[in-house]
């Protein structure tokens, strides 16, 4: 039997959980500034330089929005993968109020959960995107003027984003 100060380990199996929760918590520690997180690291623009220069005085949607929610979000924020939570799908499921407000508030990127979702979690969680490429600093700047003004998102196939997308080898 291992004794540690403040409980005592009585079987291996006991002790090999008590080890692989330790050694859980101490993975999902923060990264110091200017470190990557351990989860997913920045990633490369979803749009090309063009399009983030185009975005600086118009953003789009098609053209600038979509590719960036389906490249670093609706892979997980969707009706299959998390039923009942948030779902980028569509406009009506983005917008939809949950228990928090609503996920995206028009004209107000300091008070939608999508923006400060992203920014601190990067930063103090180290878990979005669990996988895959984290939003860049250009995403960012794309999505937060989209919301700022106003996050026009269109009706019908244009404003559906797919949660199989890949994108062209």
């Amino acid at each position: 039997m291992i004794k540690f100060k403040a409980f005592m380990i009585s079987s291996p199996l006991r002790l090999l959980t008590t080890l692989s929760f330790g050694l859980f918590l101490v993975s999902c520690a923060q990264p110091r500034a200017g470190e990557e997180s351990q989860t997913a690291l920045t990633g490369n623009n979803a749009i090309s330089d063009a399009a983030l220069e185009e975005a600086k005085k118009k953003v789009d949607f098609v053209a600038h929005v979509k590719p960036i929610l389906e490249t670093k979000c609706v892979m997980c924020h969707n009706t299959r993968t998390m039923p009942g939570r948030l779902s980028l799908e569509n406009r009506r499921q983005a917008m939809k109020p949950g228990a928090m407000g609503a996920f995206i508030v028009p004209g107000e990127p300091e008070k939608s959960p999508l923006i400060q979702n992203i920014e601190t979690t990067h930063a103090e969680v180290n878990a979005m995107p669990p996988v895959g490429e984290r939003v860049t600093k250009q995403e960012m700047v794309v999505l937060t003027k989209w919301i700022k003004d106003g996050a026009e998102w269109p009706k019908g196939s244009a404003g559906k984003l797919n949660p199989d997308w890949e994108p062209n080898p």
